[in-house]
């Protein structure tokens, strides 16, 4: 029996918890932190999307719901209980979005398949090189032209913290913006747009897939 990948980040079980959490640390305010998402990506009726940790998919089943049926909607997560809830979800909502256990750091899929991937409050689990190898597989995916967004937890000391983003920071660590924008220009995307949600500490970047800057031959070990 061929031995899954296992991945180097942290591995959340409790779904429903999570789904708690989510609406914990954007104050109530999930579904706006999903349509200014949704807002900054160039999603297309016709395009193809990735949603890489997409804990239950919530947001990949917003986008489907969005786009309509001829949206191609995927979502990954390392954490099969994740997948689990995010199918019940799909089910119930009648959404045909493809939900499968994967890790970010091998993505399952050929070279050049996505107009956009979306990676959101996930790379904060991981450890630099597997933030890194992540990003390098994302690249990796991604169409010619394709882009790809990803918002996570910010270090600003000017930012305001409430109890539930301190805790967040002392349990599960935060992405420096600096960090993020080098680990992307290295896995070969160019940033695009990038800025704050005014939800909590959240920070987001837009990239789009840079061919001349794109080197395959480089990759985190």
């Amino acid at each position: 029996m061929e031995t899954k990948p296992k991945t180097t980040g942290r591995l959340l079980r409790r779904a429903w918890w999570y789904d708690v959490t989510a609406w914990l640390m954007t104050g109530g305010r999930e579904c706006v932190f999903r349509e200014r998402l949704m807002r900054l990506a160039p999603l297309s009726p016709q395009g193809s999307v990735l949603d890489v940790g997409c804990g239950t998919g919530s947001l990949a089943l917003a986008i489907k719901r969005r786009m309509g049926s001829a949206c191609e909607v995927i979502g990954i997560d390392a954490s099969a209980e994740m997948i689990e809830r995010a199918r019940r979800k799909a089910g119930k909502a009648r959404l045909n979005v493809a939900f499968q256990e994967s890790i970010a750091e091998a993505l399952p899929f050929a070279d050049a398949s996505f107009d956009v991937v979306f990676s959101t409050l996930m790379l904060h689990h991981m450890p630099s090189k597997a933030r890194a190898r992540c990003l390098d597989e994302i690249a990796r995916v991604l169409k010619p032209g394709g882009s790809v967004l990803i918002a996570d937890f910010e270090t600003s000391e000017n930012a305001a913290h409430g109890p539930l983003t301190l805790v967040h920071r002392r349990r599960h660590g935060h992405v420096k913006r600096e960090a993020l924008a080098d680990a992307i220009s290295i896995a070969g995307m160019r940033i695009v747009e990038s800025g704050v949600f005014g939800v909590g500490t959240i920070h987001y970047a837009r990239a789009e897939h840079d061919p001349v800057r794109a080197r395959s031959d480089i990759r985190f070990r």
